[in-house]
């Protein structure tokens, strides 16, 4: 089973934005709190005069914050593509690595993970970088999703899909406490709705790490609804 934090399969995975597109598809059929708006509020809260966003897929989130807050954004990814891609909408962007970040120190009021830092070789090294070009009481905001998460859809593999993210809802807390000075958990519970069988194994056929266990997806009949569990942290270095 590949791992998540492998560097060679993440930049094979975002070479291009196909399955990103898939595995992205399948949310619009969440229930609940939308994940990214929440990651959004926690920014907006400290008005920030500039932002960066490491890891920003096709820059949508990157977009908003530019566009509704008034922030200069700039964004980081190892990927040429996503990197385009989010310069497509406005955005400043380079190609980059979390691990060695190109900025000063204390250079941005906010930095935004959003679910990337489980996909970080070094995850200490990464979190120290956001911390180090952080102003003082600067704010990180960093989205994962739980161990648990759509287990509905993992159950019938049993232990061959269970896995444990370098960085989870279960485990962030602990990594971030190690960089900075306060950390709060904001939970996002709902749902998400598989169609059918297709889309269920559309959907897992995609997955980062666990796209082996497609073909063996038992058939079933209607829909799938799927537990959500996504928690956007909210870290701040010392004041």
């Amino acid at each position: 089973m590949p791992r998540l934090d492998d560097p060679e399969g993440v930049r094979r995975e975002y070479a291009d934005e196909s399955r990103f597109a898939v595995r992205a598809a399948a949310w619009n059929t969440a229930t609940g709190p939308d994940a990214k708006a929440v990651a959004f509020d926690a920014v907006a809260e400290v008005a920030p005069r500039r932002v960066l966003e490491v890891g920003p897929g096709r820059g949508e989130l990157a977009e908003r914050i530019l566009r509704e807050l008034g922030a200069d954004v700039i964004a980081v990814d190892q990927s040429e593509r996503m990197v385009e891609l989010t310069r497509s909408r406005g955005v400043e962007a380079v190609v980059g690595d979390v691990q060695a970040l190109p900025f000063e120190d204390a250079s941005f009021d906010c930095v935004v993970a959003a679910w990337m830092l489980y996909h970080v070789p070094d995850l200490e090294l990464g979190l120290s970088e956001l911390a180090r070009v952080l102003r003082r009481g600067g704010r990180l905001v960093a989205v994962t999703n739980s161990d648990d998460n759509l287990r509905e859809l993992w159950a019938p593999f049993g232990e061959r899909a269970r896995r444990q993210h370098p960085f989870s809802a279960e485990n962030g807390e602990e990594h971030l406490r190690r960089h900075f000075a306060r950390v709060e958990a904001r939970e996002v519970r709902g749902t998400v709705t598989f169609a059918d069988w297709d889309a269920a194994h559309g959907y897992l056929a995609a997955s980062v790490s666990r796209a082996d266990l497609a073909d063996e997806l038992p058939r079933f009949e209607g829909a799938l609804v799927a537990s959500r569990l996504v928690v956007v942290f909210v870290a701040e270095t010392a004041p």
